[in-house]
């Protein structure tokens, strides 16, 4: 099942270099499969393209401690908690406060006025939103782009600009992983990768 997942997710990054979502979703593929090196090469790939991507610095640090490369796992774990304080990014700032914990350095106290008020995005002004993927302030979009409580959280945290995106990238995503709609396994593939775009885990 790795081999077919990484296959698919390489096919994908071949056909387009450019493919942030591909890079990501073949190294968390090649993570799982414990082949940390070329994992470390897809994620470094991913901040090339989106150094704000929070969640790509966790796992690369990740992937580079596993690979036995300590000293750039905790280098990776510094900028990336920044990256992820300044955007709000709660869970991978804590898993990579916790990598730096491991190494033996006490990450920067921070105030964490987004863990006392939950929600899915902060509000920044009358009728404007904190987009999760973009970090902008902008309107959000007129009405939910599809039914559930996904639907929910796409509409209170994405800008339509980045949901036009992800309309591209997930047209992508069915071609190039041949997803079929009727079997209730492809749609939660289909959920995840928009998920991982959006950056809404």
């Amino acid at each position: 099942m790795d081999d077919a997942r990484i296959a698919q997710f390489r096919k994908m990054t071949e056909a387009d270099p450019a493919n942030e979502l591909g890079h990501f979703s073949l190294g968390q593929a090649l993570l799982e499969a414990k082949q940390y090196k070329e994992a470390a090469t897809c994620f470094e790939r991913v901040i090339e393209l989106n150094d704000q991507n929070s969640k790509a610095y966790h796992l690369l640090a990740l992937a580079q401690n596993a690979a036995g490369e300590r000293s750039k796992a905790l280098g990776t774990a510094r900028l990336g908690f920044d990256i992820a304080h300044s955007r709000g990014d709660i869970r991978p700032r804590d898993g990579l406060a916790a990598l730096m914990r491991m190494f033996g350095e006490e990450p920067p106290e921070v105030d964490d006025p987004v863990r006392a008020k939950p929600g899915p995005a902060i509000k920044t002004g009358e009728g404007q939103i904190t987009c999760r993927r973009c970090g902008a302030a902008k309107a959000p979009m007129a009405e939910r782009p599809f039914k559930g409580e996904l639907g929910e959280r796409v509409l209170a945290s994405i800008c339509p600009d980045c949901w036009r995106e992800w309309l591209f990238m997930g047209t992508k995503v069915i071609n190039e992983l041949r997803l079929d709609f009727a079997n209730p396994q492809h749609g939660r593939v289909y959920d995840q990768h928009l998920r991982e775009f959006l950056r809404l885990d």
